[in-house]
């Protein structure tokens, strides 16, 4: 079931990202008198067809979803023909793929500043000791409230405020409140701020947890047939200790239970008050990191558990598009300083992803609901966008670099030295995808 999820939160998101972007170059082509023979979703054998006359754009549905495009007319009306078109109009249409897909972005981070934006509140669970935060003077009970010149009133916002103003160097000031709810300052030196943009996992280098609801070990939920049904458990029972061991909250509990595979244990619990014991057997479950054992119970979550953990981001609309176009040129601005380290090896390769990890995410966000999926959307949009305008021929970017080329020189580039690009280009191209498919590989079999 998790991999027809990923499967299918990852075909659902290509169709809409490429539509965007294709989209894009069709709508402003048509809008600048050039005729649009094909609107493709897709490569290869169309799966479904559609052209109202022999003169109409015919739309098309295809068998491979991995990519689409808009072909062109080329000299058969002159007047039509894209190649004839005056500089700025194929400039303008080239572009629109990318800036509707940058667009695209904006209207989502815009809906939800509007509808509210629901996130976890950045308050510290714990500080590693002899970690960057520990030397930085963080603590436990801490809550950011600004790094840099960013705003930190999630987690999600502080992860990137961090990645963003660590590419700038320097010390790193970071504004909390802490557990006396008093407005003070720390600072990460830059030495360290230094060495944390290679960190695919920024939270982890600077030695910061989130803090987390403590979550009783009381029985909420099982699975029929599966070893906690089996051995008599029922919905309320609290485990209060396995092999004589105290069982301190949930975490506690799955974690026994996961380092047990096929080893019976002594459960301790309480009853509607009264102390009972159970044997239960968790059963092995194969998974990339070993055999770790598993019984089909879920845990009894509160309605109100989270109400201390989750804050909500609302604006009105002019504010909400403000701020959704700041959001999405920074995030563009991130991912070119990352692929820009990456390239000079400043950066670590973990910090690309290729068709594997994305589909994972695109299953795991399904998961969540709506507005996470909407998010990794967006994310994926700006990538899409800004992959796109980077100067490597066969890309949008490429056919732009070709026409500030012909602006500076005064006349296209010949065929064959266009071509000749475009194949350095399927080149660079092809070793990309590569590099992505391995460090998918790795991360998976690692």
């Amino acid at each position: 079931m998790e991999f027809l999820l990923a499967l299918g939160s990852f075909i659902v998101a290509l169709a809409i990202l490429i539509s965007v972007h294709e989209f894009g170059h069709f709508w402003v082509a048509r809008r600048l008198g050039v005729k649009v023979l094909r609107f493709s979703i897709g490569f290869g054998r169309p799966l479904l067809s559609r052209q109202r006359s022999p003169d109409d754009t015919e739309y098309v549905l295809a068998a491979i979803p991995f990519g689409g495009y808009v072909k062109m007319l080329d000299e058969r009306e002159v007047h039509r023909a894209f190649n004839r078109q005056p500089l700025r109009s194929r400039v303008a249409i080239v572009a629109a793929g990318p800036a509707f897909n940058l667009l695209f972005a904006i209207l989502v981070y815009w809906a939800l500043f509007i509808s509210g934006d629901t996130g976890l509140r950045p308050m510290i669970g714990a500080v590693e000791p002899d970690s960057i935060a520990s030397q930085s003077g963080f603590e436990v009970g801490d809550e950011l409230i600004r790094i840099g010149n960013r705003d930190a009133r999630t987690w999600e916002m502080a992860v990137f405020a961090f990645m963003a103003e660590a590419m700038d160097g320097g010390d790193m000031d970071v504004r909390v409140r802490d557990a006396s709810g008093n407005e003070i300052g720390r600072r990460i030196v830059g030495e360290a701020v230094a060495t944390l943009p290679e960190q695919p996992d920024i939270l982890d280098r600077l030695g910061l947890s989130p803090k987390r609801p403590v979550l009783p070990a009381v029985i909420g939920e099982l699975v029929a047939g599966d070893p906690a049904e089996q051995a008599g458990l029922l919905l309320g029972d609290r485990i209060t200790a396995v092999d004589g061991a105290p069982v301190a909250d949930w975490s506690a509990w799955v974690a026994m239970v996961r380092e047990h595979p096929d080893k019976a244990l002594a459960v301790e619990i309480l009853r509607d008050g009264s102390p009972a014991t159970l044997s239960i057997t968790p059963r092995g479950l194969e998974t990339p990191n070993g055999t770790v054992g598993r019984i089909g119970a879920g845990v009894l979550s509160p309605d109100d558990l989270m109400d201390d953990y989750r804050v909500d981001i609302r604006y009105g609309p002019l504010d909400a598009l403000y701020r959704a176009g700041a959001k999405t040129l920074d995030m563009s601005a991130l991912m070119l300083r990352v692929m820009g380290r990456m390239l000079i090896g400043q950066a670590s390769m973990e910090n690309l992803s290729g068709p594997i990890t994305i589909a994972e995410t695109a299953g795991r966000t399904a998961s969540y609901g709506l507005e996470s999926f909407v998010k990794f959307l967006a994310v994926v949009s700006i990538s899409l966008g800004v992959l796109n305008l980077l100067p490597i021929p066969i890309l949008d970017g490429g056919h732009l670099l070709f026409f500030l080329i012909e602006w500076v020189k005064g006349s296209p580039l010949s065929e064959h030295a266009q071509m000749q690009g475009q194949k350095v280009g399927m080149i660079l191209l092809a070793a990309l995808m590569t590099l992505a498919f391995y460090v998918d590989l790795s991360r998976l079999l690692g």
